[in-house]
């Protein structure tokens, strides 16, 4: 589905863990390890606007300033897992 996490939107090249994982154990190419594990989101009952939260703060914890984490959560909701 493309480059980026379809639920937070990392690029898959910056996973440490390569992507998340599918039920059989094979290598998500459509979501990282951050949001999701063995089949299922890490994080399944959030809703886009907590998550765009949540993720801002796991980036500041990295040391990214807030507006710029900020800036990287806005295009979330054209994501996969987000779009309806």
């Amino acid at each position: 589905m493309g480059k980026f996490c379809q639920s937070c939107g990392m690029p898959l090249k910056k996973d440490p863990q390569g992507g998340g994982t599918e039920v059989d154990g094979a290598r998500s190419t459509t979501y990282c390890s951050y949001c999701y594990d063995k089949g299922t989101f890490l994080h399944p009952d959030a809703t886009l606007r907590e998550f765009q939260a949540e993720c801002v703060k796991a980036m500041q914890r990295d040391g990214l300033p807030k507006p710029l984490a900020w800036l990287f959560t806005r295009g979330m909701p054209q994501l996969g897992r987000w779009k309806t």
